[in-house]
């Protein structure tokens, strides 16, 4: 599924594309679309933005459409009559005069009053956006250690979008790495420095995800590493998916796992437990 920083880079192309035209004709792949896509024809799209990995495209009548890629879902975008070539079912297709954008295979997608989106089933549970502007570390800092989150593990903790919308299963592993943090403690175990560090490794971890299009290895090595020419996948991450391969620190064999049904990756030098 994608994260938080791959929705809010579909939601920059997508931008690119519609935000301030006018869409001047909607495709529709889902009946419950029809009435709800007449209504926004003719109308300019005003922003795009994101929440977690939902992706909220607001338009000037105050109707909104919600999206949700789950599993299978992405954005396409394409010159005005010249579709992708995909197997894929379009499920929703908003053509301005010169370019159109393009949802293919989600199922989770609604249009609604931009005042009802604080009443959305998904919306109105989530946490604050890891990614939105003015989320700080000292925030993400006292969400771990209320009372509502600071006895669970952070193995969990990190799949949860009450805590903070928009981490998935590799941002886990990431983040809690770069923290020097084993995936079994829980909030409450650990020490101020090191509650301090993972506030601020959730943040700083998940903006480079963001700025560098899924990579999360240090600046310095991501350069070393582009000359090994090494598959995408190979060269991305710290933790995540290396299982069995030597620590990027330490050189002790990466571990693999299974923790709240997903698969999860550590160190257990760089990130012991004691």
């Amino acid at each position: 599924m994608p994260e938080g920083p791959e929705i809010r880079l579909a939601a920059d192309k997508i931008a690119k594309v519609i935000e301030g035209k006018q869409i001047d004709d909607i495709e529709v792949g889902l009946p419950h679309l029809h009435q709800g896509a007449e209504r926004l024809k003719g109308h300019t799209v005003s922003h795009v933005e994101t929440r977690g990995k939902a992706m909220l495209i607001h338009f000037n009548n105050q109707l909104s459409i919600y999206s949700h890629n789950q599993l299978y879902g992405v954005w396409m975008t394409a010159k005005r009559g010249e579709m992708p070539n995909t197997k894929r079912s379009l499920r929703l297709a908003l053509h301005t005069a010169e370019q159109s954008a393009l949802l293919y295979s989600a199922s989770d997608i609604g249009i609604y009053q931009l005042k009802e989106l604080d009443e959305h089933p998904f919306l109105r549970k989530i946490g604050p956006d890891i990614l939105q502007p003015n989320l700080t570390w000292q925030t993400i800092r006292d969400r771990l250690l209320s009372k509502r989150f600071c006895n669970r593990s952070v193995s969990a903790l990190y799949l949860d979008q009450h805590y903070i919308a928009g981490i998935g299963n590799y941002l886990r592993s990431e983040i809690l790495f770069a923290a020097g943090i084993h995936p079994d403690y829980k909030p409450k175990q650990l020490s101020e420095k090191q509650v301090a560090e993972l506030a601020k490794q959730t943040l700083f971890i998940s903006k480079r995800a963001y700025e560098t299009k899924g990579h999360t290895v240090p600046n310095a090595l991501a350069k070393k590493l582009a000359k090994t020419k090494g598959s995408y996948e190979s060269v991305r991450f710290m933790a995540f998916n290396r299982e069995e391969q030597p620590c990027r620190q330490c050189v002790s064999p990466i571990v693999k796992a299974q923790r709240n049904g997903r698969r999860i990756y550590w160190c257990e030098i760089c990130q012991p437990l004691v």
